[in-house]
């Protein structure tokens, strides 16, 4: 529902990972798939958190069948847990190749997707499953909507 108050309700969306090995995953998101330090805090018995800007987030909430398709579509079976976390970044391929170097299970290499986007999909720090994907089509191609194969809106990842 669309309301027409001038200031949005929601502000900004922090996803909050809890990670038995917090220096690893800290330098697996921050200094290998490049997600700026925007602050750290530590408290009583080694209570540890840093904020990485991810940029613009999104909620993504996908049906089912969606997730089964998408999952078809970036590694050709179902393996999505309940909550995968996407990044877009400008080369897929190379972001790949350096996440791996720095940590993470390639799932699924680099597939070009119907929506045009090319994914991949890595088990990265963390307990987390993510997509990593490179838009393929420029924002004014996107500006569109939903493409013609019936996958869906352009921002699927």
């Amino acid at each position: 529902m669309v309301t027409d108050s001038p200031a949005p309700v929601v502000r900004q969306l922090r996803l909050v990972v809890e990670a038995e090995d917090h220096e690893a995953a800290v330098a697996f998101f921050r200094d290998a798939l490049g997600l700026p330090e925007e602050a750290a805090f530590s408290g009583d018995g080694d209570a540890r958190v840093v904020i990485l800007d991810a940029g613009r987030a999104t909620l993504e909430i996908a049906n089912p069948a969606q997730k089964r398709m998408i999952d078809e579509v970036e590694v050709g079976r179902q393996v999505a847990p309940r909550i995968r976390v996407a990044f877009e970044v400008d080369d897929a391929a190379a972001t790949t190749a350096r996440l791996v170097a720095a940590g993470a299970s390639e799932i699924a290499p680099p597939t070009r997707t119907p929506w045009q986007s090319l994914n991949s999909r890595l088990d990265a720090p963390a307990g987390l499953q993510i997509t990593v994907f490179e838009e393929l089509r420029t924002p004014d191609e996107r500006a569109g909507g939903a493409d013609r194969s019936g996958a869906g809106r352009d921002d699927e990842s």
